[in-house]
C-alpha cells in the first residue's frame, strides 16, 4: 500500500483493534529475537524496535561472525530478514495466525543459518497464549496498519526534536513491543527507589527499567484497555502535587486511574499546528516532573535551536 495522504492520519482504535492485537504479538516475536541476540544495555534499551521510512526494524544484530536484521515493511506489507552475507528471506504480512507467523519466521531463520530459540509467552498482555498455540489472533488490515505506522512516523519526528533539547541521560526514541508504544525518557541522574510490583512485568525487568528518576512520555494506539490512541507522560517516582500540575495543552488531563497525563491523539491530529501542540504537552509535563522533583534543569537542558 502506497498512501499519498499527508499529515497525521485518522486512527480509530475500534477500526483495527483485532489487527492491532495480531501486530502486537508479531512484534513481540521479532522483538524477542532481538532480546535473544543483542548485548544487554541498561534500562532494556537493547530490546526495542525503531522507526524506518517503511515500518519498524530491529536494527543490526550479531549472530556469530555475521549480522542480520528484521524489518517490518508497512508499505508493501512484508517482513524481511536480511543477513550481512547477502542472503534474504521475505514473507508477506497478511491475515495469518500468531502460531503460523511464529513457525514461518523461525523456519526462515533456520534457512538462513540463524537458528535460535525464544521464550514464546507474550509479555505485558492479559491472558497470554504462547505463540505456537495462538490460533485466535489472525487479523491484518493493511490500510489500518499503514495508518498506524504513518502516525508513528509523525510522532517519532516530534519526540526526537523534544529529545534533542536535553543534555542529560536520555533514552533513544524507540518502540517497545511489550507495551506496544513509542516512547522517550529523560533522567535526572539520581537513583530512584525500587518500583512497586507489576503483575504484568517481572520484577527484575521493572527494577532495571526504573532504577533512576525519570520523566517519560510516549504514544500508544489504544491497546491495553485505554481504547483510544493517545499520548501519555508520567514521572517516576511521582513527585507530590504532580497530578495537580497546571498543564494547559488543550485536551490534556491527568488520569488518576493510570497515574499519567493524557493527551488524546485526535486532539493533536485535528489541531491547527499538531507538532507545536504535542511539543507543548511534552515540555509542560516534563517541566512539572522536573520542577516538582527538584531536577537540576540548568545543567540538564539546552534551549531549542
Amino acid at each position: 500500500m502506497r498512501s499519498t495522504e499527508a499529515g497525521w492520519p485518522a486512527l480509530d482504535y475500534d477500526e483495527w483493534k483485532d489487527s492491532c492485537a495480531t501486530l502486537h504479538r508479531w512484534t513481540q516475536i521479532v522483538g524477542k529475537i532481538r532480546l535473544a541476540q543483542a548485548p544487554a544495555v541498561n534500562h532494556w534499551w537493547h530490546v526495542p524496535l525503531y522507526l524506518t521510512a517503511r515500518g519498524l526494524t530491529t536494527s543490526a544484530m550479531p549472530h556469530g561472525a555475521r549480522i542480520f536484521q528484521i524489518d517490518f515493511d508497512f508499505i508493501d506489507h512484508q517482513l524481511r530478514i536480511a543477513v550481512s552475507d547477502g542472503q534474504t528471506e521475505t514473507l508477506p504480512l497478511a491475515p495469518r495466525s500468531i502460531a503460523d507467523f511464529h513457525s514461518e519466521v523461525m523456519r526462515r531463520l533456520g534457512t538462513l543459518g540463524l537458528p535460535m530459540r525464544i521464550w514464546t509467552t507474550p509479555v505485558e498482555i492479559a491472558d497470554p497464549i504462547p505463540f505456537e498455540q495462538d490460533h485466535v489472533h489472525a487479523a491484518y488490515d493493511p490500510e489500518m496498519v499503514n495508518r498506524f505506522w504513518r502516525a508513528l512516523a509523525q510522532v517519532d519526528q516530534v519526540m526526537k526534536e523534544f529529545r534533542s533539547r536535553f543534555l542529560g541521560k536520555a533514552s533513544p526514541v524507540h518502540f517497545f513491543w511489550g507495551s506496544f508504544d513509542l516512547a522517550v525518557t529523560r533522567f535526572s541522574g539520581r537513583r530512584a527507589p525500587p518500583p512497586p510490583g507489576n503483575p504484568n512485568i517481572p520484577d527484575l525487568i521493572n527494577r532495571e527499567a526504573y532504577s533512576h528518576e525519570a520523566s517519560s512520555c510516549g504514544f500508544w494506539p489504544g491497546n491495553g484497555g485505554f481504547g483510544q490512541a493517545a499520548f501519555y507522560s508520567y514521572a517516576y517516582p511521582q513527585p507530590a502535587a504532580f497530578s495537580d500540575a497546571a498543564i494547559t495543552t488543550g485536551g490534556a488531563y491527568f488520569s488518576r486511574e493510570i497515574g499519567e497525563f493524557i493527551l488524546p491523539y485526535d486532539a493533536v491530529r485535528q489541531a491547527a499546528a499538531p507538532r507545536e501542540m504535542l511539543l507543548d504537552f511534552l515540555q509542560q509535563t516534563y517541566a512539572a516532573a522536573a520542577d516538582l522533583g527538584n531536577w537540576d534543569r540548568a545543567a540538564l537542558e539546552r534551549a531549542p535551536s
